[in-house]
Formats: C-alpha cells, sequence, structure tokens
C-alpha cells in the first residue's frame, strides 16, 4: 500500500507556494462566480437592464470559463497538500458537492433560462437558486479551515 506523505509535496515545502496557490484559486472563484452573478442579478430585474439576460450570458461566458479553468486547476493543487486532511474535512466535502450542483445548474436550466428571454418570475427563481448555490460552494470553502 503507497502512503502519502505531505511533507514531500512542493506546496507544503515552500513558504509561498501554498498561499501564492490559494490567492490563484479563490481569484478564479471570484472571476467565475462574479461573472454568473452578473447574470444571476440581471435574471432577478436588478440590474443591467439595458442588456438581456441572454446577451451577459453570451458576453461572461468566456470569464466565466476561464475562472471556473483556474479554479478547477489549483483546486486539485490545494488538495494535493493533504488529501487526508481534506477527506476527513466537512467543509470540504459539503463545498465539494456544492460545486458539482452549481457546475452542473449553471450550464443547465440557468443557461437554458438566461437564453430563453423567462417571465420575471422565472428568472428570479433562477437567478436566486443560483446565486444560493453558489454563496454555498464559498460558504464551505469558508468552513474548511473551522471545522
Amino acid at each position: 500500500m503507497l502512503v502519502y506523505d505531505p511533507a514531500t509535496n512542493p506546496l507544503n515545502n515552500n513558504e509561498w507556494a501554498f498561499p501564492l496557490t490559494e490567492i490563484i484559486h479563490i481569484a478564479g472563484f471570484a472571476l467565475s462566480i462574479g461573472t454568473i452573478a452578473i447574470v444571476d442579478l440581471r435574471l432577478l430585474g436588478l440590474g443591467m437592464r439595458r442588456q438581456s439576460a441572454a446577451q451577459l450570458l453570451k458576453d461572461t461566458a468566456p470569464w466565466t470559463l476561464m475562472g471556473l479553468a483556474i479554479m478547477l486547476i489549483t483546486g486539485p493543487l490545494i488538495f494535493s497538500s493533504d488529501p487526508l486532511m481534506y477527506l476527513a474535512n466537512r467543509g470540504f466535502r459539503f463545498k465539494m458537492g456544492a460545486l458539482l450542483i452549481a457546475i452542473l445548474y449553471n450550464y443547465t436550466i440557468h443557461r437554458k433560462v438566461a437564453q430563453s428571454n423567462p417571465s420575471q418570475a422565472i428568472g428570479a427563481m433562477v437567478g436566486g437558486l443560483s446565486l444560493a448555490l453558489w454563496v454555498s460552494v464559498v460558504f464551505g470553502g469558508l468552513f474548511i479551515a473551522f471545522v
């Protein structure tokens, strides 16, 4: 059986490697969630009223994808620094579940509704749920340090 020793991970051997990776991870999160929130706020009728949700979705899609890519590259790097600790952490497990649901929701229901010029009620429901899912991911990440 192979045993993992966190001391052999480069992120644990340099005082700047882990914090820098985490900063890049959080920047990826901010980029992806920020661009998704722009569309959500439009669906809620709270901003960017001159543009449709469909146009905002089209304009922000490359930025959202870039943020998700950054996040999905740096996340496993951070996880590799101490996988046993992360797997045992309820906050981490919650974050991963919320992340999976949020990504699936974003690229299915959210996208379809945003592209369809929905009624105010449907837009508000879809945008509100999207914001709640992404906030859940962020809170799961924050609670990794506290549980």
